[in-house]
Formats: structure tokens, sequence, C-alpha cells
């Protein structure tokens, strides 16, 4: 099992994601990045996921604690450098919201070619 890294800034790929892919209105209950799986806890906050929680969407920019967050669905991110074609994506075990190419976390997408993956079933 392998994290896969994030180079540079993650970025949607998307042009425009539509409307109904997207989760606005949130605030974050931590920091977090852009590119990073995220859960919405109990009180409405969003949080890093990891391990067997559920990915309810990645953050496209970052969002200091208390701030506002908007969560995106079944969307192409620019994310990685040299990515292997094909590869399965899930949700870290032990990283808050990393990717892994392996391992047995939620299925959160594949790799569509060297930088990019398509972030899909959120």
């Amino acid at each position: 099992m392998a994290a896969i890294a994030k180079s540079g800034t993650p970025s949607p790929a998307t042009r425009t994601p539509p409307q109904n892919e997207q989760i606005p209105g949130l605030k974050a209950g931590e920091a977090i990045a852009a590119g990073d799986l995220c859960t919405i806890a109990a009180d409405g906050t969003v949080m890093l996921a990891s391990g067997t929680e559920v990915v309810r969407g990645v953050a496209a920019l970052e969002a200091p604690v208390g701030e506002a967050v908007t969560l995106y669905r079944n969307i192409r991110f620019g994310y990685g450098a040299a990515l292997t074609p094909g590869t399965t994506v899930r949700l870290s075990a032990t990283v808050g919201g990393g990717l892994d190419d392996a391992g047995t976390g939620q299925i959160v997408g594949f790799v569509v070619d060297a930088t990019r993956i398509q972030f899909v079933g959120l």
C-alpha cells in the first residue's frame, strides 16, 4: 500500500462542476487543504476523513477552522505527478484526508492520467 502524494496544490480539472455535485454552506471543523477527502461530523462541521469513515467529498480550496468550505463529488482533480492510469484510489487508513493506491479504505476514484484523479461515488 502506498500513499498518493499531492503535487503542488490540487485543483479541479473539471471546468464547472455541476451544482448537484457540490455541497456548499459548510464550516471547517479543522484545517482543510485543497484535495483533502472530507467527512461531515455529527455537529455539521467538515473534518478530514480517514480509516473507515465515509467520504462525503473532496475540498477544492483550503479552509482554516471555522471558515466556509465546499465539498465536491464526482469531479476530476489535478492531484499528483507520475500517477499510474487506471489505478484505483482509496481513502487512506492512516492519513486524514489522504489517498492510497491499495488497502481497505473506501474506494473514492481512479487515476485518469499521470496527473489527474477522477473522484466518483462520493
